[in-house]
């Protein structure tokens, strides 16, 4: 399967490890590293997650509150958001 990220999740990625980064030097790299494996898992069993009632999926992080929210249409599995848990629920629902 092809994986794209949307820009906006690309944005929200990079704010987050820029936060991250400024709170505590090396904590944004942890945080790049955590989303990077979930990211490399979701390419590898991307129908696991339950396919939630808007149609969309999503993978919470370990150690950080935040998850990554995806659709897969036909080979693709798209990138909709890396949000933040505790903000706006489904902010980004309309880039699906």
């Amino acid at each position: 399967m092809t994986l794209i990220t949307l820009e906006e999740a690309d944005h929200e990625f990079v704010e987050s490890v820029d936060y991250y980064e400024s709170r505590e030097p090396g904590l944004g790299v942890r945080f790049r590293d955590e989303v990077a494996a979930v990211v490399d898992w979701i390419t590898r069993f991307p129908e696991q997650p339950r396919l939630r009632r808007k149609g969309y999926r999503r993978v919470n992080l370990r150690a950080f509150p935040h998850y990554v929210a995806y659709v897969i249409r036909e080979d693709t599995i798209w990138v909709v958001a890396i949000a933040h848990g505790h903000r706006r629920p489904e902010f980004w629902i309309d880039r699906i």
